[in-house]
């Protein structure tokens, strides 16, 4: 067993069971100062200049890497600089730039209309509350949470299927809504810390606690998480596959 540094909790993969709200948000506190120790330079990994650029990347983010995002946007912004760019345009100017990343099609389609919107209704600005950002077409809970965070506008605490899934096995909630995850972090967390907690979460998620086999051996903050639906491996399981028998000679 792993031994918890706080109240003398005991970590088995279970979550502890007498924490008290207390001690949970201590124990938050400290895995978000190491995990920021461990990853100084956590950030956003999409580029973008303009806040109608991080809006357009975060849209495109979804069911997509960043990776991928980030090779597509620079020709993608470029041709439209402007929310009236996009606005004049139809999804079908959009699609070739943006062919490579899912479900392409309705991107297009929701950028152009987001654009549209914003020229409209916000002299082509992107709003920094959370509620009109989700108003935007094909602008949800997450990427309104993430645009708002980064350009200084609502406090939010966006979650993704990394928050989700940390959130979920560092014992800090035991719900499957997104909105439910985001309260509970919230409770654990003062909101000052909202914003790189989100990013942590998101970097840990992507370099350690991976969705499948998460590398708790060289985990930071092992030893203060409960790794809540993580699987043990058996103790005697072999290391290595077992080298095939050599073919009989015929």
């Amino acid at each position: 067993m792993v031994l918890g540094l706080l109240a003398g909790v005991t970590y088995n993969g279970a979550v502890p069971g007498r924490e008290t709200v207390s001690e949970k948000r201590k124990r938050a506190l400290t895995v978000m100062d190491r995990l920021a120790a461990d990853m100084p330079d956590a950030r956003i990994e999409l580029d973008y200049r303009t806040p109608l650029e991080l809006l357009v990347a975060v849209m495109l983010s979804a069911q997509c890497t960043d990776k991928r995002v980030n090779i597509v946007t620079p020709a993608l912004f470029q041709r439209f600089p402007s929310a009236q760019t996009y606005a004049e345009a139809e999804p079908s100017d959009v699609e070739p730039f943006i062919r490579t990343c899912g479900l392409y099609r309705a991107k297009a389609k929701n950028i152009v209309a987001a654009a549209r919107a914003l020229v409209a209704e916000h002299a082509g600005q992107v709003p920094l509350t959370r509620d009109t950002l989700e108003k935007l077409p094909g602008v949800g809970r997450k990427t309104a949470g993430v645009v708002c965070i980064h350009l200084g506008g609502d406090a939010a605490f966006p979650v993704d299927t990394h928050v989700k899934r940390l959130a979920y096995r560092l014992g800090f909630t035991t719900k499957e809504d997104p909105d439910k995850v985001e309260a509970d972090m919230q409770a654990v967390l003062p909101p000052e810390r909202w914003t790189l907690g989100h990013q942590l979460l998101v970097w840990h998620g992507r370099r350690t606690c991976f969705a499948r086999s998460p590398d708790c051996a060289r985990c930071v903050v092992a030893d203060l998480c409960p790794k809540k639906g993580v699987k043990a491996p058996p103790v005697d399981a072999p290391t290595e596959k077992p080298a095939r028998p050599a073919r009989a000679k015929s």
